[in-house]
């Protein structure tokens, strides 16, 4: 994985330990998680395991969700990546996933959008998949949203952890270079 990735206003880089304290207020924040089934954070030791975690998906699959800096003030501003779903979601095992999560202050910019232009193509092109999958729950209409504008093709719903969620695909011969 060649990183960091640059956009026109975003740094996509590895998560690290230092990126503590801004993963702990991403995912304590309820407005932020309402939509992804957890509850908020309210121990830091929960980011540390989450962490832990994202490094390990880093070092066995070569992939992870990545920390999104703002350019011009080189403030965390959430995550975004390509992640490898290693446990059956939707049915679905061993494929790529695109996922994304930010600070409130920083929603409405078009960072979700922008990042993951990148991330899917750091998936299409660097990891060669032929397609990348997304899932967003029926409510979140933003998410919905961005999903649709970058291609992807809802095909259907499935409960995950209870929620009812949009199962999106992109298959490659459909992704617009950006």
């Amino acid at each position: 994985m060649k990183l960091p990735i640059i956009t026109e206003r975003l740094i996509l880089r590895k998560i690290t330990s230092a990126d503590l304290d801004d993963l702990f207020l991403l995912d304590s924040n309820p407005e932020v998680v309402k939509y992804v089934g957890i509850k908020p954070f309210t121990k830091k030791e929960e980011t540390l395991h989450l962490i832990e975690c994202l490094l390990n998906q880093y070092e066995k699959n070569g992939t992870g969700r990545l920390s999104v800096i703002e350019k011009e003030t080189k403030k965390f501003t959430g995550w975004s990546g390509i992640k490898l779903f290693t446990e059956k979601v939707n049915g679905f095992k061993n494929v790529y996933e695109l996922g994304y999560r930010f600070l409130p202050e920083f929603w409405g910019k078009g960072y979700a959008t922008e990042s993951a232009k990148a991330s899917l193509g750091l998936g299409f092109n660097q990891f060669h998949a032929d397609k990348i999958y997304a899932y967003a729950d029926v409510e979140n209409q933003t998410s919905n949203y961005i999903l649709t504008k970058l291609g992807f093709e809802n095909k259907g719903t499935f409960l995950d952890k209870g929620d009812k969620c949009n199962w999106y695909e992109l298959q490659k011969i459909n992704y617009e270079s950006y």
